[in-house]
């Protein structure tokens, strides 16, 4: 888990369980992207909730999550500004 804490003490970060992030304080947990399958069992990484691109066809969902997770690495909007 990449754990990035602005200077302003805002903590920013993709959910997992890695570390029990109650602990931090209190939590704002928003929703950045879709993972779904299309009506011919393609998978789909939507993230338009972050205003960012539909990623796919996948022919496996463990595939769309990867792509998912690499774009969010790199390209998450906002992250360059809690760096």
């Amino acid at each position: 888990m990449q754990l990035v804490i602005s200077p302003q003490g805002v903590g920013q970060c993709m959910y997992d369980e890695t570390l029990d992030l109650t602990a931090l304080g209190s939590l704002t947990i928003v929703r950045a992207s879709h993972v779904e399958p299309d009506e011919l069992g393609q998978w789909w990484a939507e993230l338009s909730p972050l205003l960012g691109p539909k990623l796919g066809p996948f022919t496996r969902r463990s595939a769309a999550l990867a792509a998912e997770r690499a774009w969010l690495e790199t390209e998450w909007p906002g992250r360059s500004a809690h760096p």
